[in-house]
């Protein structure tokens, strides 16, 4: 029993480091990027439509299961932001639970 133990937390921390690390080499394909979603917005199941930014100009596009369909270029000084939007998280998942557990009303 105990050899079970043994393995199962070793499966476990090794699934845990693999996630990390798949996390982290996919943070860094992604980081150099000249494309960003600004905003995506669902219109059924399998049909959305988002503002995206290619270099400084900046797109409106329809994305289905199989196709992804031009609608127009769109100034970006006309769209409009919600106050939180555009600010990238830079927290970790430990300050984010503790707010979270400090806004929690108690029982």
């Amino acid at each position: 029993m105990l050899t079970l133990l043994v393995i199962f937390i070793f499966v476990l921390a090794l699934t845990y480091f693999v996630t990390r690390w798949a996390g982290s080499m996919q943070k860094n394909k992604m980081a150099g990027s000249n494309i960003q979603i600004l905003e995506t917005m669902r219109v059924t199941n399998s049909k959305y439509i988002q503002i995206i930014k290619i270099g400084s100009k900046c797109f409106a596009v329809a994305v289905c299961k199989d196709t992804m369909t031009f609608l127009c270029e769109v100034n970006e000084d006309e769209l409009a932001y919600s106050s939180d939007s555009r600010v990238i998280n830079t927290e970790g998942f430990k300050t984010i639970l503790e707010k979270f557990k400090k806004d929690k009303p108690d029982n």
